[in-house]
């Protein structure tokens, strides 16, 4: 436990270095409340439980090969996860794993459009995750996917409203989150990691991208170590 915590230090320590010489980017949680962790220390994230119940709808965007924050939350908080990702690794990967019937997948993209989006492959074939921002760690390498938006997808399932969006979609998710902003989609947890370590100008974005938020009345209430995973709820 000790090393897990001095471990964490000096994540934390490497973050703010970098947010200081303007390389990074860290802010502080805007309020305090109770929170839990739920995963594995690479895929997991913070959420508020109080604000859910097994009636609540979770979005979990962007797969990848770990599910451990879904597995935990439909079995400790009772309720249903909708996950999407099309990229074929994933996809496969999913096919191997059980799940139980209240995690639903769907295997398509998440815009701030209809259509389809080429996604960029890693660069090293070990990784997983796609892109469909051109970035340092992505090759030339492309498939094409079905992408829709956020309202379409809701309108096809029936819902109103997202009680927990999370969001790991290897850059695109400033464009999402505009979208969110500029239509009211409601979303009342956001979860999302900022990839300002590898797209350019991503600095300056994810400060731009935050402001937003908060003057959209979202605040902050977690952040992880390495300044790129935070936990939004929107206030009323």
């Amino acid at each position: 436990m000790a090393m897990i915590f001095q471990r964490k230090n000096l994540r934390l320590a490497r973050t703010l270095i970098r947010h200081a010489l303007g390389l990074g980017f860290y802010a502080r949680p805007d309020i305090t409340c109770y929170k839990e962790r739920h995963g594995s220390d690479y895929g997991g994230w913070w959420l508020q439980p109080k604000l859910l119940n097994d009636d609540s709808i979770i979005y979990s965007v962007g797969v990848g090969t770990d599910i451990s924050f879904d597995l935990s939350i439909i079995k400790n908080l009772g309720v249903s996860v909708h996950a999407f990702d099309p990229t074929p690794k994933s996809i496969d990967w999913l096919k191997k794993q059980e799940k139980p019937d209240r995690f639903v997948f769907h295997d398509i993209g998440v815009a701030h459009y209809d259509g389809f989006a080429r996604f960029y492959a890693p660069k090293n074939a070990q990784h997983v995750s796609h892109s469909m921002i051109s970035q340092d760690n992505v090759g030339d390498e492309a498939i094409e996917v079905r992408v829709c938006s956020l309202q379409t997808i809701m309108k096809e399932l029936a819902h109103d409203r997202i009680d927990v969006l999370k969001i790991d979609i290897e850059g695109a998710e400033y464009s999402l989150i505009d979208q969110i902003l500029e239509e009211s989609i409601p979303v009342q947890q956001l979860l999302v990691e900022f990839h300002h370590r590898v797209i350019p100008d991503g600095v300056k974005m994810t400060k731009k991208t935050v402001q937003k938020m908060r003057e959209s009345g979202y605040r902050i209430f977690a952040v992880s170590e390495n300044g790129e995973e935070f936990s939004f709820v929107k206030l009323d």
